[in-house]
């Protein structure tokens, strides 16, 4: 299995980095770099960028608006811009719900729904989790019954991402209660102005606003607006699910996250000389890029699998886990070489037109926000002990 770049990859990827060191408005590499809050006004720019470049859905078929490119093409692509000091492009249009309706839409669902998606006009937030039903997906219980030519819904999500912006959702509703659980859940596409709908806000740890809690009451949504057969949503969700997972590794942005840390520790001065020089400290980085550089290659191995087979296997569990764990690590790492500046979170110096100042360097506000942000990267996109049963089910035939 070859692991190493060809040439026109490499050469692909200095055609990324140039076109990202060119492409990012000053005003939007600043925000970020300070870790100021990113607002749905700066996405939408960055997405727009990207569009008229015609590289906002690598994945998709050129024919449809995506970029023909390779698995490791979009590999490339996906690092770099990780690396870069941009706005995170929300995944829940391009990368969820895009293959989702490639695959199993209609049609007519297609050409109603994928303009929006590819232009970033329509932006949409997943609806899956529930009181009592995030991990154990399955046992949600939002209803929807079929009323003519609707569906009337009731129930609950949250932990919704970005519903305050969102345009509409994509949500696992249940339609029967009848056999097992997974059966009786239907997949629809919501729109978020319908009346009965109500956002509120959920706050999180780090100070932002980024989760929210939605509420459904007699919110009627056309039969149409259901992707895939009745009761036959748990197919789109495993589906939508590996795609997503495949993308929380976050290979690239730990490596950034890395050496950014390295370069604060050159600098951050102790008793006995720079804090990169102090045994301990220089062990814990060694270790964990020694770590991450497994990961890497493992990651690779799995793109190498999935070119020559196809589809993403349940290696993809496994990239999850041992990836948002060494998020974690790394970003308790940057907190511990920060020392007193841990000790003061101003997330109110990030927010918008903040007349707040910073509290030390620019470094120091983001990793705080992240570090906060990070202690939940093990539960998103399935939490580790999903994982653990998805690997015991299907790597190790338990």
């Amino acid at each position: 299995m070859d692991l190493e770049l060809t040439k026109s990859d490499r050469a692909f990827r200095e055609e990324v980095r140039d076109f990202l060191q060119q492409a990012i408005p000053d005003t939007l590499q600043d925000k970020v770099l300070s870790g100021k809050e990113i607002t749905r006004s700066d996405h939408d720019l960055w997405f727009k960028i990207l569009y008229e470049k015609g590289w906002i859905a690598p994945s998709w078929p050129k024919a449809l608006g995506g970029t023909g490119w390779s698995l490791t093409q979009r590999y490339i692509f996906d690092q770099e811009l990780s690396r870069t000091p941009a706005p995170l492009i929300m995944p829940f249009s391009i990368r969820m719900l895009g293959p989702v309706l490639l695959e199993f839409g209609t049609n007519e669902q297609k050409e109603r729904f994928i303009p929006g998606i590819l232009d970033g006009s329509t932006f949409w937030c997943q609806g899956f989790s529930e009181p009592g039903a995030g991990s154990d997906l399955a046992s949600l219980r939002t209803s929807a019954v079929r009323d003519g030519d609707d569906y009337v819904v009731n129930g609950q999500k949250i932990w919704t991402s970005y519903a305050h912006w969102a345009d509409w959702m994509f949500a696992l509703v249940r339609t029967s209660s009848e056999g097992r659980p997974q059966e009786g859940i239907s997949f629809l596409l919501i729109d978020m102005s319908s009346p009965g709908i109500e956002v509120r806000p959920i706050m999180t740890i780090d100070g932002h606003h980024h989760l929210n809690e939605v509420f459904f009451n007699d919110v009627r949504v056309p039969v149409g607006n259901r992707i895939g057969e009745e009761n036959k949503g748990w197919a789109c969700a495993k589906f939508l699910l590996g795609h997503e997972r495949t993308g929380l590794t976050g290979v690239a942005e730990t490596q950034n996250l890395l050496q950014h840390l390295r370069i604060f520790a050159e600098t951050r001065q102790t008793p006995y000389g720079p804090l990169s020089e102090t045994p301990s400290f220089k062990r814990k980085l060694t270790l964990l890029e020694t770590r991450l550089k497994a990961l890497e290659i493992t990651e690779l191995q799995c793109l190498a699998r999935e070119e020559q087979t196809g589809h993403v296997g349940p290696e993809a569990s496994i990239l999850k886990m041992v990836g948002t764990k060494l998020q974690q690590e790394v970003s308790e790492a940057a907190v511990e070489a920060m020392g007193e500046y841990a000790n003061a979170h101003a997330p109110g110096s990030q927010l918008e037109n903040a007349n707040e100042e910073s509290i030390g360097p620019g470094f120091i506000t983001k990793t705080l926000t992240l570090f906060f942000f990070r202690r939940a990267a093990t539960i998103y996109g399935g939490s580790d002990e999903v994982q653990r049963n998805v690997i015991a089910k299907h790597v190790l035939g338990l």
